[in-house]
């Protein structure tokens, strides 16, 4: 079997179904394991990723006002492939590749494929993906197998030892808001409220299932967090902390905790890795060091400013 994934948490479901031999094209943001970045890349991105945020935001909303696709197909490239699994998305056209553009595509260089699309806008559409990923691949077993070790692993997340006196906030069930985007900023939807509620957190801002919302800092700072995840969505954490800098100071006025997080590997990763992201928060809210290529805590707000100001925070902690 030949597969194409155009998303990188569909990369990280085939390979965690034991299909790395059998994929054959990715996506240029597919990274996750790194052996696929040898893979050839069937995307490219109309947006230069290394912008700042708020020129990253005004160019996608410049194309889209264009009606212009944000990520564009190789399809010579796509041909020669011959894949027989194409896996895709539907769940947000600035991420990925959209659903439509694969499949006008595919209808032109590939219409023997079998188009799998991916629509997580829960926490349990992922496993439903992970699935549904599995049977057309030929290896339903397989993703039932890799769909009880991640709940295993959830639940013993939502169960694992109380919260001690030098936890993150003092709240039982602390208020976290999730910072996806900072210029101009925007709070986390779809799988990431229910994320923070499996990781012991009271989400605040949008409700589970509907997408992700624009909000000024003072609308943030009304939702009374007692605790912010800075997650910025497709960037990894030393990214994370070099936009956060310019905005440090309001970061310190939302809450009395920061935790700043690898996003783009773990929380707005539609993949396996969402349960390394909500161990990694229920962690940080029970007051436990977390691991240094996930996250850096802020370990109180005046600290913020610090944190943000050298790298050499991320090989201390």
């Amino acid at each position: 079997m030949r597969i194409v994934s155009l998303l990188p948490a569909a990369t990280e479901i085939v390979c965690a179904l034991g299909l790395r031999s059998e994929l054959v094209g990715r996506s240029h943001e597919c990274d996750f394991p790194a052996d696929v970045e040898a893979l050839p890349a069937l995307t490219r991105a109309r947006v230069d990723s290394t912008l700042p945020s708020d020129r990253i935001d005004a160019e996608v909303r410049r194309i889209m006002a264009d009606r212009l696709p944000i990520y564009m197909l190789d399809e010579a490239r796509l041909a020669a492939l011959a894949p027989d699994v194409v896996v895709t998305q539907e769940a947000c056209e600035v991420c990925a590749i959209s659903y439509d553009q694969v499949v006008r595509s595919l209808r032109r260089t590939a219409p023997q494929a079998r188009v799998v699309s991916l629509q997580p806008a829960r926490l349990g559409d992922i496993w439903s993906d992970i699935r549904a990923v599995a049977k057309a691949c030929g290896v339903p077993e397989r993703g039932e197998a890799v769909v009880a070790d991640l709940l295993a692993r959830l639940e013993h997340a939502r169960h694992a030892t109380p919260r001690s006196a030098c936890s993150a906030s003092s709240v039982s069930s602390p208020r976290v808001a999730v910072v996806e985007w900072l210029a101009p900023p925007m709070l986390a939807g779809h799988w990431v409220p229910e994320a923070t509620l499996a990781a012991g957190g009271t989400p605040v801002g949008p409700v589970a299932g509907v997408m992700s919302a624009y909000a000024t800092w003072d609308e943030i700072r009304a939702l009374r967090p007692d605790a912010v995840i800075v997650a910025p969505c497709g960037f990894d954490l030393p990214r994370t902390l070099r936009e956060s800098g310019p905005v440090a100071e309001t970061l310190q006025s939302l809450a009395p905790q920061v935790l700043f997080m690898d996003g783009n590997a773990y929380l707005n990763r539609p993949g396996p890795r969402i349960v390394e992201a909500i161990e990694t928060i229920a962690g940080w809210l029970r007051g436990e060091a977390v691991p240094k290529e996930r996250a850096l805590i802020a370990a109180a707000a005046r600290s913020v400013s610090r944190d943000l100001s050298s790298t050499s925070a991320l090989r201390a902690r």
